[in-house]
């Protein structure tokens, strides 16, 4: 059956002043209460403040037992990733093995290369940043001595490191790439665990998941240890009228500067009644995506309390 993850509201919290941490950790708590099968947390710097992803996860998995939890999703080239493999290590340390490692390069956005510039990194070598840092965070999480670089990479110098703890699980979690196109879909077949977009239409998940898995099967690995998963937005409300208008001020707000008619055209959301929500959430899974992400355009207790039984409607 299908899995529904929770994203806590960390940017919207910030955008309101409101920086307590406190009431998102009762938001994850609730979550887990409710039944959701995991909690997750965005990540940004400057362009879209808010709170470090992965300090306040390791505080959720001290408050919580059973979801999963994960980043969705950090940006590791941000990162050195010699820092990066222990942090992610003592999370999955602290939540014992239920940390998912949710990774993106990020969109071609002004405040978002002014993030990078800020943080020292060069926007245009992300993607390279990441795929051999997320190759040297493997390669630390076992344990064993590392030399680097390696296999021609270069970006950093190691030489006999050992890195301790070691992740809960052996080989370190899960990496779920984020991305809807045809390169991420190819990247991820080949390399990584799971595939996270926001972007495909339910009626496009299909044939993009297919490339995944194909992906995968020409790299000589099981496409079925891969996981299809899918980010997705709502504002449930019986007045459609009302929702439209909820999630329109809600991309607006979150996405400063950007039109929410053009963002709803890169990112999948749904704006109507509970049984529409419903139908769309099964179209998904329908398509192939085991695990979905739901991020709520504010009302998050309410949001929550009807996506549980949408869920339990669906017998999910």
């Amino acid at each position: 059956m299908p899995k529904l993850g929770y994203l806590l509201p960390t940017r919207e919290r910030t955008m309101e002043g409101r920086h307590e941490t406190a009431p998102l950790l009762a938001l994850a708590e609730r979550a887990e209460r409710l039944g959701f099968d995991s909690i997750w947390v965005g990540d940004s710097l400057l362009a879209r403040p808010r709170h470090d992803p992965m300090t306040l996860l390791a505080a959720v998995a001290a408050r919580t037992r059973r979801p999963e939890l994960g980043t969705a999703v950090l940006l590791p080239a941000l990162r050195n990733p010699v820092v990066l493999a222990q942090q992610v290590a003592t999370l999955d340390r602290i939540s014992e093995g239920r940390f998912i490692l949710g990774v993106g390069i990020a969109t071609d956005v002004p405040n978002i290369r002014a993030e990078f510039e800020a943080a020292g990194v060069p926007f245009d070598k992300r993607v390279g940043r990441m795929v051999e840092g997320l190759k040297l965070c493997r390669a630390l999480w076992t344990g064993k001595p590392v030399d680097w670089p390696r296999e021609g990479e270069g970006r950093w110098t190691l030489k006999q490191a050992v890195l301790g703890p070691t992740p809960h699980r052996p080989g370190g979690p899960p990496i779920w790439i984020g991305g809807s196109v045809k390169p991420a879909r190819e990247r991820t077949g080949r390399l990584y665990d799971g595939w996270f977009p926001n972007g495909p239409t339910a009626a496009e998940y299909p044939e993009q998941w297919g490339e995944v898995q194909e992906a995968a099967r020409a790299a000589g690995r099981d496409p079925k240890s891969l996981t299809g998963a899918m980010y997705l937005t709502l504002a449930i409300d019986d007045d459609e009228a009302r929702a439209e208008a909820k999630i329109s001020s809600y991309l607006a707000s979150y996405y400063t500067g950007m039109r929410p008619d053009l963002m709803r055209k890169q990112q999948r959301c749904f704006a109507g009644s509970p049984s529409g929500a419903a139908q769309w959430l099964k179209s998904y899974a329908d398509g192939g995506a085991s695990h979905l992400v739901l991020r709520f355009a504010g009302e998050h207790e309410r949001h929550m309390d009807l996506a549980a039984d949408i869920r339990r409607q669906l017998g999910w």
